[in-house]
């Protein structure tokens, strides 16, 4: 194996997504390079994602990168990236809330942030947005702790909580919360409102394009004539949101919403762009809950505007999530539950740079 290059990594399951972990020093520090290294890691450019470590699916297929901090107030920096199945494409343009659950553990377990008992508060700066997120880690005796009382839907079993609270959140992408200057626009004839809140997103009505918006995953995947229309709709809101041709990107993120049918507060289906997410992305739901509390969208209109301090419960299509918002300083906090989970850890292997081969 010594014609490969070797890496060391850690796998993690963060919230309902997966990937390895890697100190940022482990890799390259030129972009080219580094997206070269992970499109070989992962094995991307082919549907299984066969000669690489992806699991064929986008919340398998992404990366977490994780050092020492860069700004002030900040414990660490993570860089999220979203490594394409189809395509061997690095999208570094979102953050990932999934993902971050598993950061703050890994930071500790790595030496980058010294814990303390009985929980240990670590401060990550999210490189993609620059936003900062607290995580409240459970570390009762000086270590890390997996197992424990807490359930999320999307992840079978029991597991340790670990909260996360997004500090203002607002603009991740774009500088602001409305990017187009307005809560709610029209794109083609179909009314959408383009929001940048941890995710730059599109949300629409379920019933606009003639469906419940209960549909199983697979269902909605199944249908391809509405895959494409939300394509076309994304990327005229990415141009509108001031993200330009967002057709190499995963951003913004197209949200269908329409009326709870279990208690909840809104029913969502949040594509990746281009398939159903089977539960909902962490970032996906902080937005989604803001949207909430904003009057005029296409969410408040729904279900009434909502105010902090307030709990958004979000139905998808593995369960529930549930959104805590508040406000702090004068600014809008959102707080989620997720847990985390060390897979294994050891070395990873890549093709040397100059024999790694892209999909035409």
């Amino acid at each position: 194996m010594n014609d490969l290059i070797s890496i060391p990594c850690v796998l993690m399951r963060g919230g309902t997504s997966k990937g390895p972990f890697f100190l940022s020093s482990d890799l390259p520090c030129d972009k080219a390079e580094r997206d070269a290294i992970l499109l070989s890691i992962m094995g991307s450019g082919h549907p299984l994602q066969i000669d690489g470590i992806g699991g064929g699916n986008p919340v398998t297929s992404k990366v977490a990168i994780v050092g020492p901090s860069s700004v002030e107030g900040a414990d660490i920096d993570y860089l999220f990236a979203q490594v394409r199945i189809d395509q061997q494409l690095v999208d570094t343009s979102p953050n990932c809330g999934n993902m971050l659950a598993a950061v703050g553990p890994f930071a500790i377990e790595a030496g980058l942030v010294k814990s303390t008992r009985p929980v240990t508060l670590v401060k990550i700066h999210n490189v993609n947005t620059g936003k900062l997120i607290e995580a409240e880690v459970p570390t009762p005796d000086g270590q890390v702790a997996y197992l424990g009382d807490a359930a999320i839907d999307g992840v079978p079993g029991l597991a340790a909580p670990i909260a996360l609270t997004f500090m203002d959140a607002a603009g991740a992408r774009t500088g602001t919360l409305f990017p187009t200057g307005n809560p709610h626009d029209t794109i083609d004839g179909i009314d959408v409102t383009c929001i940048d809140c941890a995710m730059p997103m599109m949300l629409v009505a379920a019933e606009t394009f003639g469906i419940r918006g209960y549909e199983s995953a697979a269902e909605l995947n199944g249908n391809a004539v509405l895959l494409q229309r939300l394509e076309c709709l994304r990327l005229e809101a990415g141009r509108l949101m001031g993200m330009g041709d967002v057709s190499s990107q995963v951003t913004p993120k197209p949200v269908l919403i329409c009326r709870p049918r279990n208690g909840g507060h809104l029913s969502v289906r949040y594509f990746m762009p281009l398939q159903c997410h089977p539960s909902l992305a962490t970032t996906g739901a902080v937005g989604i809950a803001t949207a909430c509390i904003n009057e005029g969208t296409i969410a408040s209109s729904l279900i009434g505007k909502q105010s902090p301090p307030t709990t958004l419960v979000l139905e998808h299509p593995s369960g529930r999530l549930d959104v805590k918002l508040d406000t702090r300083d004068g600014k809008t906090i959102a707080g989620i539950l997720r847990t985390a989970r060390r897979l294994f850890e050891g070395q990873v292997f890549a093709k040397p740079l100059g024999r790694i081969v892209r999909a035409a």
